[in-house]
């Protein structure tokens, strides 16, 4: 029996491959592709080398190097960080950072997984390399090690500046990376959590991707307390 659920097992991921490579899995996206992360397997691909404006998705280049910093020692979770006037004056995106507040690296850290907050990316970014411009270098010194061939970084955050684009595969490469440290996935799997709780500028983080919220609301109904759920 157990054989046997093995082989279909085989049987339905060689069909999903197969469909897969056959069937236009993503008709309006100029480039697309679809990476098992463990092995790094290609399932599906659309024009994967093209560059193109990464926009948000340039955080998970700006999260792996602050995950980094915090496993190798050089930041920590529960440092306090002082606002810039340059990371407050972000637009798009925020958490309504101001000037002069101090807010604590895993809050800031929140503020970028959750919310893709533009000014949180930027603090965290001035205060692993100094500046931004130098926190830029690093990302794009990091992209060459990772051996990405399409990608140039501008900023951290993706706000659109000349020259800076990325691909499909090198953005799949770059999350690959980045989800083998676990603890990026304990926040991006948070649904809604609060920075500022105790205070009178209490400010509501929601995730907007609709898989988290889906799972939330399913393990909420089936009682699993297993989910992690950060309110």
């Amino acid at each position: 029996m157990k054989k046997i659920l093995i082989l279909l097992f085989c049987f339905m991921v060689f069909i999903f491959y197969v469909k897969a490579e056959t069937l236009e899995l993503a008709p309006k996206a100029k480039s697309a592709l679809l990476m098992e992360a463990s092995t790094g397997t290609i399932l599906y691909s659309k024009d994967i080398h093209s560059k193109h404006a990464p926009a948000s998705m340039t955080k998970i280049m700006s999260m792996l190097l602050y995950i980094e910093a915090i496993e190798n020692g050089n930041l920590k979770w529960n440092e306090l960080i002082k606002i810039s006037t340059h990371a407050s004056s972000m637009g798009g995106s925020q958490i309504y950072l101001e000037a002069g507040e101090v807010m604590s690296v895993e809050d800031l850290f929140k503020g970028v997984a959750i919310a893709s907050g533009n000014d949180a990316t930027v603090a965290l970014a001035e205060r692993i390399g100094g500046s931004e411009d130098h926190f830029v270098e690093l990302m794009n010194k990091r992209a060459k090690e990772l051996g990405l061939k399409n990608t140039n970084f501008k900023n951290a955050s993706g706000l659109d500046a000349a020259n800076h684009y990325s691909s499909a595969y090198d953005m799949a490469v770059m999350a690959r990376e980045l989800v083998k440290h676990e603890d990026v996935l304990k926040y991006t799997s948070i649904y809604e959590t609060y920075l500022r709780e105790n205070t009178d500028d209490k400010f509501w983080l929601v995730n907007t991707n609709k898989i988290v919220c889906l799972y939330y609301y399913k393990f909420l109904e089936s009682g699993d307390k297993n989910i992690y759920v950060n309110k």
